[in-house]
Order: structure tokens, then sequence, then C-alpha cells
């Protein structure tokens, strides 16, 4: 033992001699060089434009072809190259260079929800039926691929495929032209990003990844299905939730763009976004749902180092609306709620507490149930009783641990938390601290105490008020405070949409997932059929469409509650606008429209450059004139972080409706805020379709250092277009 640790000693020792002795070589990583709006049409001239300055750098032709990823030419100009971070430092430097932007990689935010909205198939008036359930849209999904055999990408009923898409059906492993029809009529694959950040190779023989437009993970599937998945006659999961399943716009085509992988940390690379955002755009998408996304903390708009905004900022530019997930960081906050479907032969049975089953009284690793910590020899054939300790620990590891020890069910305790589970290895069942307490008393008091393993069955009931999930990402913006996110909120708990097989038996073809993930597609499949229905409108106006109308009652006329770890009514950090109301938006009545070069003028007030302004747009932006005050950018919502005793802001909305209109404000001011909106009645006529109005906001000096919530309201007898409004008032 002593020669062989001797003989590493000495090993290590050689080694760091012998490094020391010679200069490490410079590393490359991938880096975006971004330089905004391409300046020419043709993409050949543009890629040979990114090739001519990448070979300047490098020294060499055959240097640039072997350093660069992607030619990005289509929606925007730029690159991916391999580069040094002296090179890239160098080459940012370069005319026509807004920034180089580094690698990085993101993450995925993780059938009667459209009915609960009311759009179901059986009505004459809805939304659904007045937009032909979103006829000759091309809804855009960037994800994980999809699982083309699915039931939901079946193409009967579907119309021909529109005439203004130019994308393909890119063939690879397990995926070829005949799995596009006139349901899913595009599918693209990227993963020289992911390639190069993990500096290793794909094992595709373990089926973990497929390299091709294939989904492996489910992510992708399920998404792409929620936006625009067909029907589906008694869609199940396990048996559970069975019933006619569809997307939001089934009529309407799918496109997707798979930049999601599994292998070596997995996640979604900034070069493989990027390229699925420009070759998108060139493909001829009206929608793009997006439901992946950054990592704290996030970049300034002025930094421009997301992806995500720079390819939503072009797309939103050449009128595509963009669906974006808020991310599910959302607070830590049912009563028992399972998916466990597996047939069992248990019937009474003992139930105990882990606690009283710990293989060692010395510490408490047993009342979360962690493995090892439970006596086999007690736990066996019982139902255990487990209590989460904190929000790291969930009932699949619980379940894991409860199995090896041979007990045969588990309920498992913990923070109130939104989404259902399955824990493979034996029934489970999760309830919150109120309800485990409840059944720890029964076992403390009885001298047996007994349950009994029953199968979950599918409750269907009153529609009642909606909930915020507690994993839904909450307010204020951090990258930007006075741009109220998130814009709205929409189903996306327990959702049962496509899946990819799994497991050794047959599978229904359909999960249920939880997430903002979720949400997002079905934001994007109901803005599908507002532009089916208002062809011209912008992602602006279809944005404010969705939040001007958006419910702040549940449907039963209660407030609608945030869930977390304290309760309380739900607030515009948690809804934006509200719950979606599809039917509503397809009549808001006014709208609040944004131009492209309102968000010029925006990005100037935000400490962007004249020259870093004029790159990313290919405009002759001047940000010492045109500077607009950031509180003055015309969104549906207004937001003041710091109120210092007075401010004024200004808004203009377009009359969508009658010709002939007159609309009232209806000031709802938050707490310690007094308002002021002049003017107070606004009319509309033949040559007046757009009117400007003002807001002034003073604080009364009795309220500051938290946000408070309220609205502004204009009404006509038909229409309610309700703004939120957060205000936070510092004092001075």
């Amino acid at each position: 033992m002593d020669t062989k640790l001797n003989l590493f000693v000495v090993l290590t020792l050689v080694s760091i001699q012998f490094l020391s002795t010679f200069p490490k070589a410079a590393i490359s990583n991938v880096h975006i060089v971004y330089m905004g709006e391409k300046e020419n049409e043709d993409p050949t001239v543009t890629k040979m434009f990114h090739s001519k300055m990448l070979s300047d750098l490098l020294g060499s032709k055959e240097a640039a072809k072997s350093s660069m990823l992607y030619s990005y030419k289509h929606g925007f100009s730029g690159f991916a190259a391999r580069l040094t971070d002296s090179q890239a430092k160098e080459i940012e430097a370069f005319p026509g260079v807004v920034q180089v932007i580094p690698n990085q990689v993101h993450k995925f935010h993780t059938t009667r929800s459209w009915d609960f909205m009311g759009l179901n198939d059986h009505s004459t008036t809805n939304l659904l039926t007045k937009s032909n359930m979103g006829e000759g849209i091309i809804i855009g999904v960037i994800d994980s691929g999809v699982w083309p055999e699915s039931e939901s990408f079946n193409d009967r009923g579907m119309n021909l495929i529109p005439s203004h898409w130019k994308g393909i059906c890119q063939e690879g492993q397990l995926f070829n032209s005949s799995n596009c029809n006139k349901k899913l009529i595009g599918a693209r694959w990227f993963v020289k990003g992911i390639l190069d950040q993990n500096q290793t190779p794909i094992n595709i023989s373990n089926g973990k990844d497929i390299l091709s437009a294939r989904d492996s993970s489910g992510h992708g599937t399920h998404t792409a299905s929620i936006a625009a998945g067909n029907f589906v006659v008694n869609a199940n999961y396990e048996g559970l939730a069975a019933g006619l399943a569809r997307g939001g716009a089934p009529r309407a085509h799918l496109a997707v763009y798979k930049v999601c992988w599994s292998f070596g940390h997995g996640g979604c690379t900034d070069a493989d976004l990027l390229k699925a955002f420009d070759k998108a755009i060139q493909d001829g998408v009206d929608i793009l749902s997006v439901s992946i996304g950054l990592s704290i903390p996030l970049f300034s708009y002025a930094d421009q180092r997301n992806s995500i905004a720079i390819g939503s900022f072009h797309a939103t530019a050449k009128g595509i609306t963009v669906a974006c997930s808020a991310g599910n960081d959302g607070p830590t906050a049912m009563t028992g709620q399972s998916v466990d479907t597996r047939m069992h032969n248990h019937g009474f049975t003992g139930i105990t507490f882990s606690d009283r089953i710990a293989l060692n009284d010395s510490d408490d690793s047993a009342l979360g149930c962690k493995r090892g910590s439970l006596n086999a020899t007690l736990a066996a054939g019982q139902i255990i009783l487990c209590f989460s300790q904190s929000s790291t620990q969930n009932i699949f590891s619980a379940a894991i641990s409860v199995a090896e020890a041979g007990g045969v069910g588990l309920i498992f305790a913990q923070y109130r938390s939104d989404g259902l589970e399955s824990c493979h290895y034996i029934p489970c069942i999760k309830v919150d601290y109120e309800v485990g307490t409840q059944i720890l008393s029964y076992i403390r008091k009885a001298r047996y105490p007994i349950a009994k393993l029953g199968i979950p069955k599918t409750i269907i009931g009153k529609w009642v008020s909606p909930k915020v999930a507690d994993f839904s990402g909450r307010g204020p913006s951090s990258i930007s405070p006075i741009v109220l996110k998130p814009d709205i909120a929409a189903p996306g708990v327990d959702i049962i949409a496509a899946y990819i097989p799994f497991g050794a038996k047959k599978s229904s073809g359909f999960a249920l997932l939880s997430g903002t993930s979720m949400s997002c597609p079905h934001i994007a499949g109901i803005t599908a059929l507002i532009k089916s229905v208002h062809k011209n409108w912008s992602p602006a106006a279809i944005r404010s469409a969705l939040v001007t109308t958006a419910s702040q009652k549940g449907t039963d006329r209660s407030n609608i509650a945030e869930e977390g770890s304290t309760p309380k009514v739900a607030d515009p950090f948690d809804i934006g606008g509200g719950v979606v109301n599809p039917n509503r938006a397809i009549d808001p009545g006014l709208i609040y429209d944004i131009e492209t070069n309102d968000y010029v003028n925006f990005l100037c007030g935000t400490g962007f450059s004249s020259k870093s302004v004029s790159g990313l747009t290919q405009t002759k932006a001047n940000c010492t004139k045109n500077r607009l005050n950031e509180l003055n950018l015309n969104l549906p919502s207004i937001t003041i972080p710091y109120l210092k005793r007075k401010v004024t802001v200004s808004r203009k909305v377009t009359n969508v409706g009658p010709v002939e209109s007159i609309y009232k404000a209806v000031v709802e001011a938050p707490q310690g805020i007094k308002m002021k909106v002049e003017p107070q009645i606004l009319r509309f006529n033949k040559t007046t379709q757009i009117v400007p109005f003002k807001v002034t906001f003073f604080t009364t000096g009795k309220v500051y250092g938290d946000y408070r919530f309220g609205s502004l309201i204009w009404r006509d007898p038909k229409h309610t277009v309700t703004i939120p409004i957060s205000i936070r008032a510092i004092f001075v």
C-alpha cells in the first residue's frame, strides 16, 4: 500500500512539473457574433460576408470554415464560431458587430383546459368556431422535437399546406420526409451548439438522444400538441383524464425546431436557439412557441446576451408573434392526489409514521424517508407516511426509499405544490402538511392503524376559480422592472397531451405534465385563432387583446388565488393582466399597439448607444434625440418601480371596434396613490381611430417600500378594456 501511495505522489509531482514546462494553449469556445438586422436580402451574400470577416480574424478561409458552426442570414445577421476569449474581444471591434455573446445553455420550463377557457368545439359562437380552428396558420415550436406518429399529429380534416410555407422536413436518424404531413408540415434540428458545449459525441445507441427532429424527452411533443394537436378520441393517461384531446388551434399547421438535447448536461444552447429563430423566420411561421427559459441572473437589454430576446425581437419585427414561458421558479407554498394506476392486491394494511421505523434514532432523516433511513424489518408490508423536510425532497426519491425497505405504499406530506407525479415503484399519494398532520394524528391515536390502497379516479366537477401554481414564475421583471411580467396566465397544471412512448408496456401516447412550458403553447394556440380572424394585427396588438380582456375573477366570481407557502389573492406579478379569456380577446374594443420604431426608441431609453441600436435594427437611430422615456412604451400595463412624489405616463389606444365609439375611464388606484386620467372620455369616429391619453400618479406620503396594485379601465356599452397598474412609492 505504501508503494502505491508513493508512486501516486511521484506521478502527481511529475505531472505538475510537466505542465508547468509548457504554456497552456488558449481554449476555444463557441461565441455568437451578433450583427443585428441583415444588410443584404440575399442570404448567400450575407454568409460570404460572415466568412470573410472570420477569415480576416483567423488568417485563412480554411480556419474560418473549421471554426464556423452557423451563419445566421435569414431573420437577422450574425454567426456562431469557435473563438478564444482574445479572438472574441478582437472581432467585437470589427465594423458591423453589435456584440459577441458567449454560448450558454438553457433549460425547459417544465384535455379540459380548453373547455375551461370557453373554447369547446360544440359552440357556434366562440373564438374556436369564428377562427375556423386556426385554419391556415403555421405555429412554430422551438423545443425538443416531436414524435410524429402521435395521433395528435394526424392530418385528418386538415387543409392544404399554406402557400407562404417555405420550410422543409429535414431527415435524420429515425426520421424522414414521410413523417411530415398536412398537420406536421415541417421539422428541423440543430445540434452543433450543444455538441461543442459538451465536447463529447452523442451516444445514439442508448436511445437517450436521437440525431433528428424526433423527440426523445417528450417535452416538445407535449407542447406542440397543446398548441395545435388534432382531435384524438379517448385520450388518457393510464386510464385517467379520459376524453377528447385537441390543441388550441386544431386546424393550424405545425413546424418543429429541435434545439434541446439530453446528452451530457443537457439543455438548449444559444447558438442552436438563434439558428432555429433564423430558420423559422425564413420558413414563414406565423406564431412561435418557446417553452425554454433563462437562468438567474438575467442580462439587461443593453447587454444583449439573451438569445431568446434577440430572436424574438427580429421575429416580432417581421410580424411573428412569440409566446415565451415565464419559468418555474415560483414560490414554495390538493388534498390527496395520485396518478399511480398500477394494479395491486393489497386490501387494508398497516400504516405507520416513518419516524417510528427509523434505522437510526439519533437523526431525523427518516422523517422525509431519505434512502437508507428506514428499518426494513419494521417497514415491510406497511404504508409509510413521510414528511418532506425541505423543498429539495420529493415524492419520487421517498418512494424509492420506501420500496427498498419493503413498504407497499407511500403517503408524502409536503408544502403545497401543483402537478401530479407517478412514483413508478409503489403506489403513492401526495398531501399537504395539513392533511398529513391529520393522518399522523390518526396513526398516533389508533392501536392498530390501517389504510387501504385504492385506484385513482378522474373527478370532473363544476369549474372553480383557478389558482396560480406554486412553481409559476413571478414578477417583477429583473431585466426591466418597468415592463410588467408575466403578461398573462393560462392553464399549465396536469395538462394531458401527446407524449413519446415509454416503458416496456404499451403506452397510451399521452402524459400529464405541469409547468409554464404547458401554459406557453396554450397562448400560442389562442394566438393562432386570433390571427386567423385578424390577419393584419401586429404581435403587440394580439398581446394587448389578450391582456386587456383577461379575467381577474374566477369562474365562480371569486378572487383568483396565488398558491405558495402563504396563499393570497393574486396580483399582476402573479397573473399579469389575468387569466386568458379567448372569446373576449377576439373583440377587445381597443388595443395598445406598438411599432418597431417604438421598440427602437425604448431601447435608446434603456441605455443602448446609437451605434448599438443602429446595428440591431439597421436603422439610423439617434438615441440622443429620440430617447423614449421607458415608462411611455405603449404597453397594455403601467409599472412604476420608483415613484417619487409625481410622474406622468403616456399611452395611446387604437379603436378596433365600432367606428363611432365613446369610452369612459374608470380608475382603481393602488393604495396610497392618487391617479388622474386626461382626457377621461375617448371619442372615436371615421377620422379619429387612434387617441392618446395621459395618466398622472401622485404619492399620498402614507405608503412606501412595496408594490401596490390597481387598474385603469376604459368602458363603452359593450367592451371593458383593463390594464393592470403596479406602483412602488419611495421615500425622498
